[in-house]
């Protein structure tokens, strides 16, 4: 006879065979709980990035580690203890941080040039009321109520103004030219909007000729204009060698005839530029050496005033020489523009000076971007 033989019993207990049993089952409560710690960190980590640029971010983590540890940790387990987490949140931390203080900066970047902009909007308001009183009451202008200007200062002032009107004209012509320009207007109708706008060139270089007998200075400086366009200036002005050779590389369809007069006349114009940039550098080297003769003479017996009355009349003689030049290189700016009118048609001279406001627009744009520009 065979007797049935009891079962073996484990020698871990049945509770921990059983325990031991589900550890290694996939799909059990243990892996539940790591399939859930991870989806919750990266639940936590997704919401942490959305809060980062408001003021609650540093409360939110706080309560984001309190709910992780009250939920998922372990009994007995404090999970504000791990190091991991404790280390991305301080990572967290120091970019929002981070985060804030280039916003912080920005904005204030942001007042600064704001506020640069309206002190300017009033410094010019207040120049247009000085100007105003003054034409009105015929005398010099006193900008703080103690100080008066010199004529030739009036003279500068009231050209800079006169540069802004002319200016604010220039561009509503512009707007105009351009449109007649797109929707296809008569060669009539544009003919005489190229006209006057012609005319309205004519009328800067005349008021800067007078400018220039009040101030030749002033006038070389070009501070009516931009930096970066004072970058590209020549005696006060374009270069009309530029512009043509603007055309040249631009302006199609050019004929072949066209394309050649306008290269003969960018070759003539650089010659003539070169003849008056001689004629600036022989009227600097002069100055220059009146200026330093008298260093060596200050304080001698050979010294005396009507000696060095007679070198600085012959300074200012000089540079009163330069108001020549720049009247020579307005001549030939506007000579430029008239034979450039004469080769093209009336739809190519229309989309020729188009170009060359464009030119000066984007140089005005891209300076004004530079001095808005973020800075390190």
């Amino acid at each position: 006879m065979f007797v049935a033989s009891s079962p073996r019993k484990c020698p871990q207990g049945p509770c921990q065979a059983a325990r031991t049993a589900n550890q290694l089952q996939p799909g059990t409560s243990g892996s539940h709980r790591i399939d859930s710690m991870l989806g919750f960190a990266a639940e936590s980590a997704r919401r942490i990035r959305s809060a980062r640029h408001t003021n609650f971010s540093r409360l939110l983590i706080s309560a984001q580690a309190q709910e992780f540890n009250m939920v998922y940790a372990s009994p007995g387990t404090d999970a504000s203890t791990d190091p991991d987490i404790d280390k991305n949140i301080r990572m967290t931390l120091r970019r929002l941080a981070q985060n804030r203080e280039a916003a912080r900066k920005s904005r204030l970047r942001k007042k600064a040039y704001v506020q640069q902009l309206e002190d300017s909007r009033m410094k010019l308001t207040q120049l247009e009321q000085e100007l105003q009183r003054a034409r009105q009451q015929g005398i010099i202008i006193s900008t703080s109520g103690d100080q008066q200007r010199s004529t030739s200062e009036n003279e500068a002032l009231a050209f800079n103004m006169e540069y802004m009107r002319w200016l604010e004209e220039h561009n509503k012509q512009i707007n105009e030219l351009r449109s007649a320009v797109h929707t296809h207007a008569g060669d009539d109708d544009l003919q005489s909007i190229v006209s006057n706008f012609m005319a309205h060139h004519e009328e800067i270089f005349r008021i800067k000729g007078l400018a220039a007998k009040a101030d030749a200075l002033h006038v070389l400086s070009a501070t009516w204009r931009t930096p970066l366009e004072r970058c590209f200036l020549w005696l006060g002005g374009f270069r009309p060698s530029d512009l043509l050779k603007l055309l040249a590389d631009q302006l199609e369809p050019l004929t072949e005839q066209q394309l050649a007069s306008i290269c003969n006349q960018q070759q003539s114009s650089q010659e003539a530029e070169e003849t008056l940039s001689q004629g600036m550098e022989i009227i600097q080297d002069s100055l220059a050496k009146t200026v330093a003769s008298q260093l060596g003479r200050a304080g001698s017996s050979s010294s005396s005033p009507s000696n060095a009355a007679d070198h600085t009349a012959a300074a200012l003689g000089k540079i009163g020489a330069m108001e020549s030049l720049l009247q020579q290189a307005d001549d030939m700016r506007m000579q430029s523009l008239q034979k450039m009118q004469r080769v093209l048609t009336t739809r190519q001279s229309a989309r020729a000076l188009l170009l060359i406001s464009d030119y000066f627009s984007r140089l005005r744009a891209l300076n004004s971007l530079w001095i808005a520009r973020p800075q390190q």
